[in-house]
């Protein structure tokens, strides 16, 4: 046996979905249902990380059931209090879910689609029972479309939310791109990353991505909403240099969190891009949670493309 097939049989992120449509590649990890890679002619268009390497930052990660933090992992929900375990000590948070960590299951993997499915079982913090699916779909005039679906597989009603965390990038640092993201409000933070009161109009602010104005400084790690949407129901993000990526998001997603990474161990070479179905701190304030009752069905759908 190779050392190289040794190595990949091996790697930290599990087995490797590799797909292809056209000019787009892409790799999907066992690891979390992970987007590892996207690339379109060989440049990519998400920052990447090595098969044996723990995703960093949560680079490519599928965020469910809950986008975002939890202040102090405490919530109620059906009448009863909840404490999940804090998985951001340093802010006394939980955060980005359940499953970003766990084994997927490949159900089906062709040239240019994998659909991956995980059980979340109940925990003491989350005791409900979650069927899980993320399908990758590539296509060449397209690009990627991602359809990630929850079903209540448990007998009471569930909270749910879900998001996922890629990082758009052009092959050059952010600040000399343009950003533009048409969203009208933005959600206020407090030291910890929490929701500080209602979302504010971006007018006048250097949230106001609107007119795709050249990015320079900005230090953002706010959740944007009030989101203008095309014809199809899609929000877009776009950023641009010397090329340029877009991700789109359905109706499914009224959040978009923007996140320079000013702190990551990429700072600033990719922009973190999370399409989200509720703002961070959801399970504690109740805005945005969907009350997935037995047998319930819940889905949403993202994509990324070149242009």
């Amino acid at each position: 046996m190779s050392e190289s097939i040794t190595r990949e049989q091996s790697a930290l992120t599990g087995e490797q979905y590799a797909l292809s449509a056209g000019h787009y590649q892409a790799v999907v990890t066992e690891s979390g249902a992970s987007l590892r890679e996207l690339s379109h002619r060989g440049r990519p268009l998400v920052l990447t990380h090595g098969a044996d390497e723990p995703a960093p930052a949560a680079l490519g990660h599928l965020l469910v059931p809950w986008p975002n933090r939890i202040d102090r992992g405490r919530y109620e929900y059906g009448g009863e209090a909840h404490r999940l375990d804090v998985s951001e000590p340093d802010r006394d948070c939980a955060i980005h879910g359940l499953v970003r960590w766990a084994s997927w299951t490949a159900a089906e993997h062709e040239p240019d689609r994998v659909r991956l499915t995980h059980r979340l079982l109940g925990t003491a913090g989350y005791p409900f029972r979650l069927d899980l699916e993320a399908e990758y779909t590539l296509d060449a005039g397209a690009g990627l479309r991602v359809r990630m679906t929850a079903r209540n597989a448990g007998t009471r009603t569930a909270p749910y939310g879900h998001g996922a965390h890629p990082y758009l990038t052009v092959g050059e640092p952010i600040d000399g791109c343009t950003v533009t993201l048409g969203a009208d409000r933005y959600l206020p933070v407090d030291d910890r990353m929490i929701p500080s009161g209602p979302s504010l109009d971006v007018t006048g602010t250097p949230y106001d991505l609107r007119t795709g104005p050249v990015f320079g400084d900005r230090r953002i790690d706010n959740a944007f909403t009030g989101l203008n949407r095309d014809g199809r129901g899609r929000t877009w993000v776009t950023l641009s240099g010397g090329r340029t990526v877009r991700l789109w998001a359905d109706e499914a997603h009224p959040w978009m969190e923007i996140y320079t990474a000013d702190n990551a161990a990429r700072p600033r070479t990719g922009l973190g891009v999370e399409p989200m179905t509720c703002p961070p701190n959801a399970f504690a304030s109740g805005e945005g949670v969907v009350d997935l009752e037995p047998g319930a069905v819940f889905s949403g759908t993202w994509g990324i493309q070149a242009s």
